[in-house]
C-alpha cells in the first residue's frame, strides 16, 4: 500500500451500493462514512468491529446515498458535510468547489470538487491519494444524466481525470463488470480493457469487490474518459450514423448508447 493511501473499508448496502468507511490515520477505530444510504450496515460494523463513527460525507441527494443519515446522526451526533446546492438531511456543512471537508482530530482533510451531471449539485471529495466520487465516475463508466447536461458531465469527468494517475477511485456502486462489457462494445481491440475485464470478471465470480480503481487505469479503459480518442469517436459515429464534431458530442452519443445498451448473453 502506498504511504499516502487511506485505510478504507467497503460496507455493502442494497443490491450493489458501497458505503465507504474511511479510517482515521490517527486512530483507525474512528471512521468517517461516505454516502450512507442505509444506516443498518454502518451500525452493524460499528458494533461488530468496535469502531466509532466520527463523521459523514455526502456526495449527492439520491435516497440510496442519504437514507441512513438521520438514523446515524441520532445515534452519533457527528460532523456531516454535503453539497451546498442540494437538500441533504441533517443540516450538513455546505460545501462548494474549493472548500474543504476537514476532521482535524482525525488527521483527515478533503478538497471539494463540484462535479454536476448525475445531479445538479453533485460533489466529490479528494485527498490522501483518493477520490470519493459518488455516482459521477464509475470504474469503466459514469453516472446517468438525471439532472445535468452532457457538457456538465464531460467537464466534471475532465476534473476527475486531471487528478494524479495513482489516485484511488472510490465510487459507490459495483457496476464495473457491466460497464466493461459496454466499453468492449465501444473499443473491442483495447488490450488494456480486455485484461481489466478478465480481472474484474474473475473477482465477481467469487463475489470479490472490484474497487477501488485508479485514475490512470480509467484513462486507459473508460470510454467516457476517452472521447477524444479516434477509436471512441469512430465507434460513436458508426453507432449514431453521423459525424460528431466535438468531444462533448462524442460523449453525449456514447452516454446515450450506454443508456440503451444490452450486452449479449
Amino acid at each position: 500500500m502506498p504511504p499516502h493511501a487511506l485505510q478504507v473499508t467497503a460496507l455493502r448496502a442494497f443490491t450493489d451500493n458501497y458505503i465507504w468507511a474511511i479510517h482515521a490515520p490517527r486512530d483507525p477505530r474512528r471512521v468517517v462514512v461516505v454516502d450512507p444510504g442505509d444506516a443498518a450496515p454502518v451500525l452493524s460494523a460499528l458494533r461488530d468491529r468496535q469502531w466509532t463513527l466520527a463523521g459523514i460525507l455526502v456526495t449527492h441527494h439520491h435516497p440510496d446515498h442519504i437514507g441512513g443519515v438521520l438514523e446515524l446522526l441520532a445515534a452519533y451526533p457527528v460532523p456531516i458535510f454535503g453539497p451546498a446546492n442540494e437538500h441533504i438531511p441533517g443540516q450538513p456543512h455546505p460545501l462548494r468547489e474549493g472548500d474543504r471537508a476537514e476532521f482535524p482530530s482525525l488527521g483527515l482533510s478533503f478538497a471539494v470538487l463540484e462535479v454536476p451531471g448525475h445531479t445538479a449539485g453533485h460533489i466529490a471529495y479528494t485527498g490522501h491519494g483518493a477520490v470519493f466520487c459518488g455516482d459521477t465516475l464509475f470504474s469503466g463508466g459514469c453516472g446517468r444524466l438525471f439532472e445535468g447536461t452532457p457538457e456538465q458531465m464531460a467537464a466534471s469527468l475532465d476534473k476527475l481525470t486531471a487528478l494524479n494517475g495513482d489516485t484511488l477511485v472510490y465510487c459507490t456502486h459495483e457496476y464495473t463488470l457491466s460497464n466493461l462489457r459496454f466499453a468492449l462494445a465501444v473499443e473491442p481491440h483495447n488490450a488494456e480493457l480486455k485484461n481489466y475485464f478478465d480481472s474484474a470478471r474473475a473477482k465477481r465470480e467469487v463475489d470479490q469487490i472490484t474497487l477501488p480503481s485508479n485514475i490512470e487505469l480509467e484513462r486507459k479503459v473508460n470510454p467516457f474518459l476517452r472521447c477524444a480518442h479516434e477509436s471512441v469517436r469512430h465507434a460513436a459515429e458508426r453507432h449514431t450514423g453521423r459525424t460528431l464534431d466535438s468531444t462533448v458530442a462524442v460523449f453525449a452519443a456514447v452516454r446515450s448508447w450506454k443508456d440503451g445498451f444490452k450486452a449479449a448473453p
